[in-house]
């Protein structure tokens, strides 16, 4: 009953961030379109069967039962529905035909823009009421790297200091992590080694690896110390307490928790640590759970090492975090497109359809609640933009290049070729969907 009841919150979830994005992005159209006086005949979030509809007006508003999409279905212009009848017919005052390609590039780029527009208000509002946790980069220091790692094979070692990336210094820990630095062409890290600054640059499959096997973050900076210590625990029963610092296992010095945990872990017999309490030295001994693996013991807050830092942001400062938020996820996607395109990461393992982003949003918002589904949100808005502008017939980017090709002759296509460069694209649309999702499918099982 379990895996039902995970299933069924992941496609709640799912569904109701579709049905954020799609709505707006629609509703990008039908205002443009209302704006420039055009008849718009269906608002529909959506795909039939149709669950329920009403008419409004001129406008049949309809809640669709696949929830994978929607639609605005605006008089005189070739669409989704693939009604082209009214080409045999004079054009309306009130048909998209008759207006200027000016006005219908704004309406074929609204829902697009709106969906940007979305992003912007959701990191604000993130910003403005949650303001932004920051690690001061000085307040990191060394790090633990485990050998045979990808962060190893890249050239970091134990001790290193992360303090810039791209060849540029940064303020704060988190900017090593930005999308856009992180999906830049010539990947790099600045690190201090032995008082020395250093840049150690990244293989073309650097972002594959860390998909799969992980990378740095501030938990391989956590220093050796026990936060606390559980009940009736290998640990607790063996006399270790809340506050010891372990500075060596078995004699050989140790200083970070990630480098305990593998000691751990890696461990066929009881172990000897060494432990630092009250400015003196004792040794005891301890052997972990045979089921688990574990003695039972917690990390340090990291808030509290890493003296994590609260910026909290006014209105007009929020906004500001917003535009740049989105402006690094935007650029970040584009470029990350861009290696798939040039073969830099794998298609496969990056490109991901319902199923993907049906996990990650229930994963977003399993670990941060309320917070994390918006995040996921704006990330989402922000690629479906992008992915909508793409030059795809049946997308509002192949809209757009008809628009952009009658603007620069002077004249139309031909309703035949639209309506068969439609079909193509429709039919690309839907192998891609699949395609995408039988490869989600075989990510989630481990094919």
């Amino acid at each position: 009953m379990e895996w039902i009841f995970s299933l069924s919150t992941t496609i709640v979830i799912f569904i109701a961030a579709i049905f954020i994005l799609v709505t707006i992005h629609e509703l990008g159209h039908f205002i443009a379109a209302k704006f420039f006086n055009m008849r718009v005949d269906k608002f529909s979030i959506g795909f039939p069967p149709k669950i329920f509809g009403f008419k409004k007006g001129e406008t049949e508003y309809v809640l669709g039962a696949t929830p994978l999409g929607g639609y605005v279905s605006i008089a005189g212009m070739i669409d989704e529905s693939m009604d082209d009848e009214f080409m045999n017919e004079e054009p309306k005052d009130d048909e998209f035909r008759s207006k200027p390609v000016w006005q219908r590039m704004i309406v074929i780029t609204a829902g697009v823009i709106f969906n940007v527009i979305l992003a912007v208000f959701i990191y604000a509002g993130i910003a403005f009421s949650y303001g932004e946790d920051v690690i001061p980069i000085e307040a990191v220091g060394g790090i633990y790297v485990v050998e045979e790692s990808v962060a190893y094979e890249v050239g970091f070692r134990t001790g290193d200091q992360i303090i810039g990336i791209n060849g540029e210094r940064v303020e704060y820990f988190n900017e090593i992590f930005n999308p856009a630095a992180i999906t830049g062409r010539d990947l790099s890290f600045m690190i201090v080694r032995d008082g020395e600054v250093e840049n150690l640059f990244t293989p073309p499959n650097f972002l594959d690896r860390i998909g799969q096997d992980g990378f740095l973050n501030q938990s391989n900076a956590l220093p050796s110390h026990i936060s606390m210590v559980l009940e009736d625990s290998p640990a607790h029963k063996a006399g270790l307490q809340d506050g010891d610092e372990v500075v060596a296992v078995d004699g050989e010095e140790i200083g970070y928790w990630v480098q305990l945990v593998e000691k751990i872990q890696n461990s066929e017999s009881a172990l000897s640590l060494t432990v630092l309490r009250n400015g003196e030295q004792h040794t005891i001994e301890v052997a972990a759970d045979p089921e688990t693996n574990m003695i039972g013991i917690a990390p340090p807050n990291p808030r509290e090492i890493f003296d994590v830092r609260t910026i909290n942001y006014n209105l007009a400062e929020s906004f500001g975090q917003g535009l740049k938020k989105s402006e690094d996820t935007f650029f970040g996607i584009i470029q990350g497109i861009g290696m798939m395109f040039s073969g830099d990461i794998s298609v496969r393992q990056n490109l991901g359809g319902p199923v993907a982003i049906a996990n990650v949003t229930k994963e977003a918002t399993d670990s941060r609640g309320f917070l994390g589904f918006w995040e996921i949100t704006a990330f989402l808005s922000i690629t479906l933009a992008i992915m909508n502008m793409l030059p795809i017939p049946a997308l509002d980017g192949g809209h757009f290049m008809f628009l952009l090709y009658e603007g620069i002759t002077r004249r139309e296509p031909s309703p035949k070729v639209r309506m068969g460069l439609q079909q193509i694209g429709f039919l690309f649309l839907i192998g891609l969907i699949i395609l995408v999702t039988f490869n989600d499918i075989l990510r989630t099982f481990g094919g």
